[in-house]
């Protein structure tokens, strides 16, 4: 069996919670063994994998502690940053989930080359001391965010964040799936009891085009509305 460890503090435990469920049918599949438990302040998960197959499980696991990276240290980097005024509680996180997505997957690009070589991740020692090209990035993007809005404002500059993305998503009003029809969860990075999280889970998939199968929570499906407009399609099933 081959070792792969992942840290985080304490409190950053549902970011490891994150890789194991969107990574629990890989386990499954590979015959990974997986623990997480808290130890001297932090929060630790063990993955033990049969050597035949490390290199795919490592490949994955790279994936998903990009994610974290690229969601929830982003976000909490942008929370922290990033406060105009003119909006409402909602509509600021609506803001932040799509200042995150905009170059989403070239931010997940190089953080997964600064992790290919290592088999001990401690996330926020990446993020500190690995990153700072990157979060340099950021803190020039937050100085170009208007520090007020007016809603028509909000929309034009949702509407030009998310104009380039090409992939498609599929909504059966309760969850979001890509393309091979895979569950996508990333917006539980954003912390517990989030409010429209489809719709933010349509931003964090980087797509430009959304099926509903079926409806969705009526402020999602404005919001969604307010951001896509004519790249939403609606299947028979919706209106049953």
């Amino acid at each position: 069996m081959a070792n792969l460890m992942i840290t985080d503090k304490d409190i950053h435990e549902d970011n490891l919670r994150y890789i194991d469920q969107a990574l629990s049918e890989l386990f499954l599949q590979t015959d990974c063994k997986v623990l997480i438990k808290q130890k001297s302040g932090r929060s630790v998960m063990i993955i033990d994998c049969p050597i035949i197959c490390y290199d795919i499980v490592k490949a994955e696991v790279d994936d998903k502690c990009a994610d974290v990276i690229v969601v929830n240290y982003k976000y909490e980097f942008f929370k922290n940053v990033v406060r105009p005024e003119g909006l409402n509680g909602k509509e600021r996180e609506l803001l932040l989930t799509g200042i995150i997505s905009a170059d989403l997957e070239e931010d997940k690009r190089y953080v997964t080359d600064k992790l290919k070589n290592i088999s001990e991740y401690a996330l926020d020692g990446v993020y500190n001391f690995r990153l700072r090209p990157l979060k340099r990035k950021w803190q020039e993007i937050a100085e170009y965010i208007p520090t007020y809005f007016v809603k028509e404002q909000l929309k034009d500059f949702m509407t030009f964040l998310l104009e380039d993305k090409k992939k498609k998503v599929f909504v059966d009003g309760v969850s979001v799936y890509d393309s091979h029809y895979r569950k996508l969860i990333r917006s539980r990075l954003l912390g517990e009891k989030q409010e429209l999280n489809i719709v933010k889970e349509i931003m964090l998939s980087s797509c430009g085009e959304v099926e509903l199968d079926g409806h969705i929570p009526k402020e999602d499906e404005y919001y969604l509305k307010e951001f896509y407009g004519g790249r939403i399609t609606i299947t028979e099933n919706y209106f049953h």
